[in-house]
């Protein structure tokens, strides 16, 4: 909001110019006169018109919003994405555990129909003992015979008894997986709804507020587009071995470029946009969003800064640059600036710095 500045009104009014009884009648009419124009005339107020950079305060304050928007509804797409893949895993475990369960009752009852025949032999008299056996047999050979028998059958019978425990436990596992599994799925798919449901809220308040901006921008004048257009720093930059190298290099290389919100390269680019590429270039995998890049890594002091430490700014971490070295990062802005080097300590306040290598 611009603020309009009024002159003080309260300075003391020029008394009226005294008048002696001997004066001129002729110049004492104009004393007079004088005297009444100078006790009513009040200096009229001083209005403050909006200057340069009360329009720029005004558009950087609009893109820094709409920069918070943007990757809010970014994060908004991540986690809908995360409760999909939630909802997909929880599904599949439905289908093995159901797959599961099917077997397992399929088993039982197989195992089941086993145990049943030898307890329905055993009940209708074929009590194989070591005695009935003796009894029975007609020599030494018979009895051996009958006794080997004896072992085979008791054999079955307990694996068969073990079998349908195991298919009993295994249908009982697969019920309770199947429940778990369900309860998962509708979680996710509760969740999911309702990160859609906000997600369009976001999207819309997201497009307004940059429409907001654009416009404030349209309304800039030359001057103020002609700073925000400064190139910056466009001299060649050392950079350090390794991955965190090869990403400021990529950085680097982008200066220039122009930003645009949500962009995703490659010739334009939003500010986490950029420092994924960058790292993504030297074959290191962050996320998409600032909030996400925020915890990346470790996390370094503002004395500890080095190349290519990712440095996240405002107290809702909506905003990443890459540091070029202990004073500098390179950025990409808001839309109208292009990607450039800038003071590390200019660009906002620092919430966090993430090491990513080293």
């Amino acid at each position: 909001m611009n603020v309009i500045r009024v002159k003080d009104l309260n300075r003391p009014v020029q008394p009226p110019v005294a008048l002696t009884v001997n004066a001129h009648p002729g110049r004492r009419a104009t004393a007079l006169a004088a005297a009444v124009v100078a006790a009513l005339t009040v200096p009229a107020p001083a209005v403050a018109q909006p200057n340069a950079s009360d329009a720029l305060a005004t558009y950087e304050e609009l893109s820094r919003e709409a920069e918070r928007l943007h990757e809010e509804h970014l994060k908004a797409q991540d986690d809908l994405k995360a409760k999909q893949g939630e909802l997909d895993r929880a599904n599949a475990d439905l289908a093995d555990s159901t797959r599961l369960g099917e077997r397992a009752r399929a088993d039982q009852e197989a195992f089941r129909g086993q145990v049943d025949l030898l307890t329905e032999a055993s009940f209708e008299g074929a009590r194989f003992t070591r005695l009935s056996a003796l009894l029975v047999s007609d020599s030494q050979q018979d009895f051996l015979n009958r006794m080997s028998a004896l072992g085979v059958l008791a054999a079955d019978n307990e694996e068969a008894l073990g079998r349908l425990s195991a298919a009993v436990d295994d249908a009982e596992r697969a019920t309770v997986g199947a429940q778990d599994a369900q309860q998962r799925a509708a979680t996710a798919a509760g969740e999911a709804a309702r990160i859609v449901t906000d997600l369009a809220g976001r999207k819309t308040a997201m497009d307004e507020q940059v429409a907001d901006a654009r416009a404030q921008y349209r309304s800039l004048s030359a001057a103020d587009k002609a700073v925000l257009a400064a190139p910056g720093d466009t001299s060649n930059v050392a950079v350090p071995p390794g991955a965190a190298g090869v990403a400021l290099n990529f950085a680097l290389a982008q200066r220039g470029e122009q930003y645009v919100f949500g962009a995703n390269g490659p010739d334009t680019w939003d500010c986490s946009s950029l420092t994924q590429a960058a790292y993504r270039e030297a074959g290191v995998t962050i996320g998409r969003t600032t909030y996400v890049q925020a915890t990346a890594g470790r996390a370094v002091t503002r004395a500890q800064v080095q190349a290519g430490d990712l440095i996240i700014y405002y107290a809702g971490q909506s905003h990443v640059a890459m540091a070029v070295d202990g004073v500098r990062a390179v950025h990409a802005s808001t839309e109208g600036v292009p990607v450039k080097i800038a003071d590390i300590d200019s660009i906002g306040p620092i919430s966090a710095i993430r090491r990513l290598v080293g």
